[in-house]
């Protein structure tokens, strides 16, 4: 049963992974967290004004997932600290989630 409360904050969509993601922004450190009432928590440190948190969110997951920023979408909840996220074709898979593929 615990699988299956990981496996809610990711799928695959043929080449590309979506993660589900609760925002933390002005974050003492910028970091993935574990997953959380279905979501994947990660922490950032820019403030959640003018786009910066957002900015900061897709490097991350970029620099995680071995992919360019452009390879990344976030796709639902720009203005909102609950996002879907898209990865198109990931060379790796970020920490949280390479333990549970295993």
């Amino acid at each position: 049963m615990p699988d299956q409360q990981q496996k809610k904050w990711w799928q695959w969509r043929n080449q590309t992974l979506v993660l589900r993601l609760k925002l933390q922004p002005r974050s003492s450190q910028e970091k993935l967290g574990d997953p959380w009432n279905g979501l994947l928590k990660v922490y950032i440190n820019a403030p959640p004004v003018g786009g910066a948190a957002n900015d900061r969110l897709v490097r991350l997951i970029a620099k995680h997932c071995g992919v360019p920023k452009s390879n990344i979408r976030i796709t639902n909840g720009v203005k909102s600290k609950e996002k879907t996220v898209e990865v198109e074709a990931p060379r790796k898979l970020p920490p949280p989630l390479d333990v549970c593929a295993a």
